[in-house]
């Protein structure tokens, strides 16, 4: 998707992203008809990953074994928008607070880079353009943990063993990559969201048929009031967290209490395959949502975009806000506000503390 498809009307209405993988309603024969084209791609991409899947399920096929090494894999059938990161994030912390040595191996979606790349949050870090925006968030919050980046995490698990001794890594978007054997398979599920309309790509939102659900030894639910029509029963045990702002970010740095923006004029902007949640939270916040520009996941922001942005604040008198992952894209100087997000476990924390090695 280009910048021209931008979201910029102040309301819930869905992206196109929303409208062909999540619809709320059972699909009429007529819009089924007129997606007959792309469901028959969606056809071959399922060969293709049902081949590959049992080429490994039959053991034809083998993920490498890093020895001495703890290796917990964080992932998900849908692709983009569960909320992955603040599940990566929240383990993370939850072993570096128990005093293990703790890596994060991540490919960096959308660097320009090829070259691996490993910093910690207190290094001097990279630009989002060399690592990708969730690594520079990963590092930010989480500044215990080694953060390596690259496309082969199979050669990241040995540098994170043999180069800088640590104990445990968690696989950032693990869950298709099986080429890395792993002692725990975290699968992140939305509830709100479910599994969409159940069609793989490029019909639907799922990487690999529900089925391969099978392989997951713990789910990670991000718990709704109303969970999705589509979310069928979960083959294994469960933690149930809820997301939920901790705290505004302002342009210098400083945390604010979450209530420091209610009743203000504000502008959203965000670059997320499903932003409802985003606007959700800010009205949750208490704030006066004048306008939105919205982007595809993990847009890359231009000068003249910012400038409108700016421009169209102002005329509203309203501050920018947006969230952690796109703050990390925006160029020094752009002020924006941040909403950071945190996770309460709500069920299932020795459960957690078991798949992590703590207990």
């Amino acid at each position: 998707m280009s910048s021209e498809l931008a979201r910029t009307q102040a309301s819930d209405a869905p992206t196109v992203v929303e409208r062909l993988f999540y619809p709320p309603a059972p699909e009429s024969w007529e819009r089924r008809v007129l997606l007959a084209p792309v469901t028959a791609l969606s056809w071959g991409y399922g060969l293709g990953v049902r081949l590959r899947g049992a080429l490994y399920d039959k053991d034809l096929l083998h993920g490498e074994r890093v020895e001495g090494l703890r290796i917990i894999s964080v992932g998900n059938l849908n692709v983009g928008g569960t909320g992955k990161t603040p599940a990566v994030l929240h383990l993370a912390g939850m072993l570096a607070r128990a005093g293990r040595k703790v890596g994060i191996l991540t490919r960096g979606y959308g660097r320009q880079s090829k070259e691996p790349l490993t910093f910690t949050g207190t290094d001097s870090l990279p630009s989002a353009e060399e690592a990708g925006d969730e690594p520079l968030l990963l590092a930010r919050r989480c500044p215990e943990a080694r953060v390596l980046v690259g496309a082969d995490r199979r050669f990241l698990a040995r540098r994170a063993r043999d180069e800088f001794g640590l104990e445990v890594v968690l696989l950032d978007d693990g869950f298709q990559h099986r080429k890395l054997a792993r002692d725990e398979d975290v699968v992140v599920v939305d509830e709100a969201a479910g599994f969409g309309n159940g069609q793989l790509l490029p019909r639907g939102p799922l990487r690999e048929p529900l089925s391969a659900l099978s392989r997951a030894t713990l789910f990670w639910i991000r718990s709704a009031a109303t969970a999705a029509p589509s979310l069928p029963p979960l083959p294994g045990p469960q933690v149930r967290t809820r997301y939920k702002p901790t705290a505004w970010v302002d342009p210098t740095g400083r945390e604010h209490a979450p209530d420091a923006l209610s009743g203000e004029p504000v502008f959203a902007l965000a670059g997320l395959a499903r932003p409802g949640s985003f606007l959700r939270t800010l009205r949750e916040l208490g704030v006066t949502l004048q306008d939105v520009s919205l982007f595809p996941d993990h847009h890359a922001f231009t000068a003249s975009e910012l400038r409108d942005v700016a421009q169209r604040a102002a005329k509203h008198g309203a501050k920018v806000v947006t969230t952690e992952k796109d703050a990390v894209r925006l160029p020094r100087g752009f002020e924006a506000w941040t909403v950071r997000l945190g996770v309460e476990v709500l069920e299932g924390e020795d459960l957690l503390r078991r798949a992590l090695g703590l207990s």
